[in-house]
This record gives C-alpha cells, structure tokens and sequence, in this order.
C-alpha cells in the first residue's frame, strides 16, 4: 500500500509530467509570458517560470527573480483556469441555408475537447473550480460543455508556501491549503541543502501516477516542515474581509453612501470580472457571412460593468457606474449564497491587482462597515 505523502526529489519532477504525457493528457502550467505568469500548454518543467516570483499590490503587478530555482514560488497572475473550462468563446452552433428554410448543425465540441492536466493549481482557484461546478453542473440546468470539459481534468494542485500582496484567501476560508477535490497536491520545499516537493494523494487516478515516479515515504519532520510554511503563509496574508453576516449587511446597506464614492473612481473596464476565477456572465451573438448562407451562434464573456449587459427594451436597468459596481459586489459576496449556497469570492486578490485604479474590495467592503450610514454598523 504506498503512503498518502511521498517524496519527490526536484531531479523526478519531469517524470510526473512525462507521466501525463503518456497517458493523453495536454499539460496546462504557468508560464512566463509578456511580464506576467500566465496558464499555457507546456510539454516540458523547463517551461514553468522557475527562479521568479511576483510583487503585486492594488493595480500593481511585478515580476522579481528570486534567489533560489523554486518551481511554484509565485502566487496568482492574470489568468484564471476557467478559460479552459468555461472558454471565452465558444460556438452554441451554425446554420446552412436550405432552399427557402435551413439546416441547424448543433455544436459537437465537448465531443472533441482535449483531455487537460492542470499543474499549478493553488487552494484558493481549486475552490473557484469547485463554486463553478456547482454553477454549471448542478441545479435544474447543466452547461454540457463545461461537464464534459471538467470530467476529463487532471488536477495538480499546489499548497501555497508565501502569500501574495493581495491574498485575502484565509478570510474566505478558501486556503492557502490545499483540502480536497484534487488528484494530486504538491507542497514544494526548498533551500540551500535540498530541493524536494511533497506529494499527497488526492484520488485513485493520482495513486497510480506517483506509483510510477520515483519516490519515497515522507518522514514525519518532512511533513511538519511542510505543515509550517503552509501556516506561516496564511498568517503573511496582508488583506482580511469580515464576512460575519455579510449578506445582509449589504442587502441592508443598497443605499449607502459609499458605493458613490467607489463609482467616482470605477472605470467600468470590467477587468475584475474577466480576471476573476468564478465570474460567469456571458453574452450570446449571431453573426451571418456577405453571403447570407450561413450563419453562426457563439456564446462569449460578458460583463455586468457594461451598460449593454442590462439592456432591456427601454434601456439599461444598470446606467449608473454605482449600480454596476454595486450589482458586482453585492453578487459576488450576497445574493451568489443565496443561489449558489456559498460565496462567489475566494479571495485570491486578482480583481485587486487588476483594477487599474487600484479599488479594493476588503477595503471597500470594510469602509462601508465601519461607515457612520451603515444599516447596521460593525
């Protein structure tokens, strides 16, 4: 019976990817790319951004060389894994012109979607994955692209060992260590006597996959080391939300004066909810060739910071800046635990990061609680 941690030395490491090459899978991990760390397909560990981390503070996001070969010593960048499994564009389908009518074809691409291995995945983006699932697999309508998409995910999830500027994850109770819900989690340790990462099974799928890497039991001061960088990366977390009745408290405060405040410096640039790992709203358009003969249906990210996405006949329900930012916020930590049963924030931080103006929403969140017009003050 192999032990649910292992060993795997840094000199192994290719073989865990080799080993999902091998059985089909195209491997997504972060890369460096234009000044960031981005997801992207990889074949090799040489690809992954070893050696860098990042700075990142509101609206700010730097890369910095760190002093040792770390292969996950970096936290979150633009990207998000939703864009392979809740794609930016996808076709719903295609029509041909027949005569005086037309032929549907409906689109067959969950049929076709390649087999992905995520590695890199951090705690507080594996619950995002998680809150998705419950969005699009569960209740009265399932997204049958995105089901079949998720059924085929191989997931490499990683234990954060140092928090980023703008972490707030331990407040959403949402990391930074990794629980469940994956096949395997890496905790990676290094310094200048050793370079090793610490396996633990998540699955039956994952069980078998270190079975053929080179390995050994991880001994009880290997996962105490490990247990310690995890705990001293949740008390590092710079950034906290009070969430203690916070469903109410913003149903309770539609009126409050701050949200005037925050849409003076909203630009309505929708970057938050592109860079957010759970945000869903989608647009639908038709387009047709010069010909007349065909024609397409796509489905595409939208944004409830665009006047059009509240369109209705007679105008936007949302004109204002205020409303818009306000129906985000509002979602995303109130009426979303309403529909969905839990918070649609997991506190990663990205929206903070991304916000060209810098607005952050614990500060925001927290301003509004300690406000003298709050309905009911904190």
């Amino acid at each position: 019976m192999m032990n649910n941690k292992l060993i795997i030395e840094r000199k192994n490491f290719e073989a865990l990817l080799s080993a999902l090459c091998q059985r089909g899978f195209t491997i997504i991990a972060p890369v460096l790319r234009e000044n960031a760390i981005v997801y992207d397909e990889v074949t090799s560990s040489n690809e992954l951004p070893i050696g860098w981390t990042d700075e990142q503070t509101p609206a700010t996001y730097r890369l910095k060389k760190r002093n040792d070969n770390a292969v996950f010593g970096y936290v979150v960048g633009p990207h998000s894994w939703k864009k392979y499994l809740f794609p930016p564009h996808l076709k719903l389908f295609s029509a041909e012109k027949n005569g005086k009518g037309f032929v549907i074809e409906e689109n067959h691409q969950q049929f076709t979607i390649p087999k992905y291995a995520f590695v890199g995945v951090r705690a507080c983006e594996l619950n995002a994955i998680q809150i998705q699932d419950n969005v699009f697999c569960n209740g009265q309508y399932v997204d049958a692209n995105y089901k079949s998409q998720r059924e085929k995910i191989f997931i490499v999830a990683v234990n954060c060992v140092q928090s980023g500027g703008n972490c707030f994850c331990t407040s959403m109770k949402t990391g930074p260590k990794v629980e469940n819900n994956f096949d395997i989690a890496l905790t990676e340790i290094v310094n200048e006597k050793e370079h090793y990462f610490i396996a633990e099974v998540g699955s039956e799928k994952g069980k078998v996959l270190l079975s053929e890497i080179p390995h050994r039991e991880a001994e009880q001061k290997e996962m105490e080391k490990a247990n310690q960088l995890v705990e001293q990366t949740a008390n590092q977390m710079k950034r906290s939300l009070d969430t203690t009745n916070i469903k109410q408290f913003l149903y309770d405060n539609f009126d409050n004066p701050h949200w005037d405040e925050v849409a003076l410096r909203c630009l309505n640039c929708a970057n938050c909810t592109m860079a957010c790992p759970t945000c869903f709203c989608t647009t639908v358009e038709d387009v047709t060739d010069l010909t007349g003969e065909h024609t397409e249906r796509w489905r595409k990210w939208d944004s409830c910071f665009t006047m059009e996405f509240s369109y209705i006949h007679g105008g936007s329900i949302r004109a204002s800046a205020k409303s818009r930012y306000r129906q985000w916020l509002t979602h995303k930590l109130s009426s979303w635990i309403d529909q969905f049963g839990t918070s649609g924030c997991v506190g990663c931080g990205r929206c903070i990061t991304w916000c060209p103006v810098g607005i952050d929403i614990t500060e925001e969140v927290k301003a509004m609680q300690h406000s003298k017009f709050s309905t009911t003050k904190k």
